[in-house]
């Protein structure tokens, strides 16, 4: 087997073959299984990706559980696709992974402490979200590297979302789009009460940032980081994951931060 380099010198021999359950991402893979001499995932050098973002997102989560992490290379077969390439395409597969630029990604981690006592720890390739469990409204203080910045938030929720996350739950909460490679957070209130003005900042990634939930008996506090939620939670601290990075392989002229400036002009 010839093998299959990256614009980043990077060559990748042994490649594995992923896709959705969706009858379209199916269908695909059954064209594409005779088209190349795939392998297992745990004998892969990189994986090709078939399906949505929320596909790829678990494909990533999967990688991060298993502490197997290589380069992915998505193709779309969901809807929005942000986080892949586009399907169909002049040049071959094997050229156009040859060619793709690496985009590395840092997750978030969080512990959450729960009212029992509890501490869960899980990761984030999107974003942190805090949201309140019901009618009342949250109460948060919010804390960056130790100090105290926000002594009680009243508010729906509030999020930290990743570059690679800001275009998702955070823009539609009116956060920052943030340019990947500028390691930086976007810490954003949802639905704030009070302080009224308060429209969330903008953060290195070497912050820690740390939620305590005020009355949380009245009022009380889920967590969620992506899909994976904790529910009645005390204290949530969330920073980068910046020693298990992930590589997305993107397409030239469709790389990853090409798409968030690109959102920044759309109306």
């Amino acid at each position: 087997m010839a093998a299959i380099g990256s614009a980043s010198g990077a060559t990748y021999e042994r490649l594995a073959l992923l896709a959705s359950p969706t009858e379209r991402a199916q269908e695909a893979a059954r064209i594409m299984a005779s088209t190349h001499d795939w392998v297992p995932f745990d004998e892969a050098e990189a994986v090709v990706v078939l399906g949505g973002d929320g596909y790829m997102l678990q494909v990533l989560h999967q990688m991060l559980d298993t502490d197997r992490v290589v380069p992915a290379y998505g193709l779309n077969l969901g809807t929005v696709g942000f986080l892949m390439n586009r399907q169909k395409s002049s040049r071959a597969l094997e050229e156009r992974i040859a060619r793709a630029r690496p985009v590395a990604i840092s997750p978030l981690r969080m512990d959450a402490v729960t009212a029992s006592g509890e501490t869960q720890s899980c990761y984030a390739i999107n974003e942190v979200s805090l949201l309140r469990e019901t009618r009342q409204t949250a109460k948060l203080e919010v804390v960056v590297n130790g100090k105290t910045r926000i002594p009680e938030l009243s508010c729906d929720g509030v999020l930290v979302a990743t570059p690679a996350g800001s275009t998702a739950y955070n823009l539609s909460a009116n956060g920052p789009i943030l340019p990947l490679g500028a390691n930086i957070l976007a810490l954003t209130p949802i639905s704030p009460f009070r302080p009224r003005r308060w429209r969330g900042a903008i953060l290195p990634d070497t912050a820690e940032i740390v939620f305590r939930a005020l009355e949380s008996v009245k009022r009380p506090v889920l967590v969620v980081a992506d899909q994976k939620e904790v529910r009645d939670v005390s204290e949530v601290r969330v920073r980068a994951w910046r020693d298990h990075q992930l590589t997305l392989l993107f397409d030239r002229g469709r790389s990853l931060d090409e798409r968030i400036f690109a959102e920044q002009f759309m109306s």
